[in-house]
């Protein structure tokens, strides 16, 4: 992901999705700094990303989307309690991304199975791989 902006907008999409329970838990919050790191945006620029409205992007490439999927996923347990709001919309977010509905509830359901609610890159790969064939 090369574009400054793209990854505002993967930030702004975290930190939406983040809120959808009604509030930003801490551990949310750290989690998406640690992103926000990763993605090498500035401390600036993610703080103000707080206080605009979501960046509407298109993903092209389906290995980012479903990286992307994998972090919201991955931020929706940060706070230990997986509310009815999130499960609604992490589906709709990855129906959205063009992302196979029968590997999406594989990988969370997964994921949830999961003790420390993580998968490995291989599995999360080979789910989606599978619904090519």
């Amino acid at each position: 992901m090369n574009d400054y902006k793209e990854r505002l907008a993967l930030l702004s999409e975290m930190i939406a999705f983040s809120v959808i329970d009604g509030r930003l838990h801490e551990r949310e919050y750290l989690f998406l700094t640690m992103i926000a790191e990763e993605l090498q945006v500035a401390k600036s620029d993610f703080k103000s990303l707080f206080h605009q409205e979501e960046y509407p992007i298109v993903i092209k490439s389906e290995f980012e989307r479903i990286k992307q999927f994998y972090r919201l996923a991955l931020l929706m347990h940060c706070d230990g309690v997986l509310h009815e709001r999130e499960h609604i919309k992490i589906h709709e977010i990855g129906i959205n991304m063009g992302l196979n509905p029968h590997a999406i509830k594989r990988v969370l359901k997964a994921m949830e199975s999961s003790p420390n609610k993580m998968i490995s890159a291989e599995f999360l790969l080979e789910v989606f791989q599978e619904q090519l064939n």
